[in-house]
């Protein structure tokens, strides 16, 4: 792959800074009411994983699409295009080499401090409580949640940071992904992903490529969770 190959592409029309705040404000607002509805209704650990990937997913197409409704028309602007399979191809290259780094990370962290506990806890009982909660997982984390996140962090938020430079929308979009996801083990495998899909975005202009990548990483963790809860 040549250096060429990750020059940005042409776009329908550029996601200026009103348009990026104006779509964080809607998925802050998308989050909290949420949140908030989690905290106050009473539900086991199984279903609370679920809801948490459906609202990680649904929350930023609410946004986005909120956005498209009242300032971006045309949805090729937010990486709604597609792409040949040699991006696909270096999609799943992606998706498994962030893989590898996170059983890597996972065995530092192993080592130096014990397993971790706590961390993502409902996510776990979600996809380890049976087959049904399983594919509930499933569709609601590695389909629903990359959608939703690619939109926002790399069709807006990268997008719109490309009239900075693309070493800028890249590190700083990856570093907000990363941050968004907790400050603990998972970060430094999140901001790789987060580089690895904002580089992909910025070379197709196309959200797809980041969705697989994030479909892959999230399909593992759910399924080795589950592996690991009847093994």
């Amino acid at each position: 792959m040549t250096q060429d190959a990750f020059r940005p592409t042409a776009r329908t029309r550029p996601i200026d800074l009103t348009t990026v705040a104006i779509t964080v404000g809607a998925a802050a607002i998308s989050y909290g009411v949420a949140i908030a509805l989690l905290t106050t209704i009473r539900v086991d650990s199984a279903t609370a994983g679920v809801a948490q990937y459906l609202v990680s997913g649904l929350a930023p197409i609410i946004a986005v699409a909120t956005v498209h409704l009242v300032r971006v028309r045309s949805v090729r602007a937010l990486g709604f295009r597609g792409v040949s399979w040699r991006w696909i191809s270096v999609a799943v290259g992606g998706g498994i080499g962030a893989i590898v780094l996170s059983i890597v990370v996972t065995v530092v962290v192993v080592l130096l401090s014990g397993p971790p506990s706590g961390v993502q806890a409902d996510y776990t009982s979600a996809s380890s409580n049976g087959p049904m909660w399983l594919v509930l997982t499933l569709l609601a984390g590695a389909v629903l949640t990359p959608l939703g996140e690619e939109l926002l962090f790399r069709g807006v938020l990268t997008n719109g940071l490309l009239r900075y430079g693309g070493w800028v929308a890249v590190l700083v979009s990856a570093a907000i992904f990363a941050v968004s996801h907790g400050v603990n083990y998972v970060l430094p495998v999140a901001f790789v992903i987060g580089v690895i899909t904002a580089l992909l975005f910025r070379a197709t202009a196309s959200i797809w490529p980041g969705v697989v990548v994030h479909a892959i990483y999230n399909g593992y963790v759910i399924l080795s969770s589950a592996f690991a809860a009847v093994a």
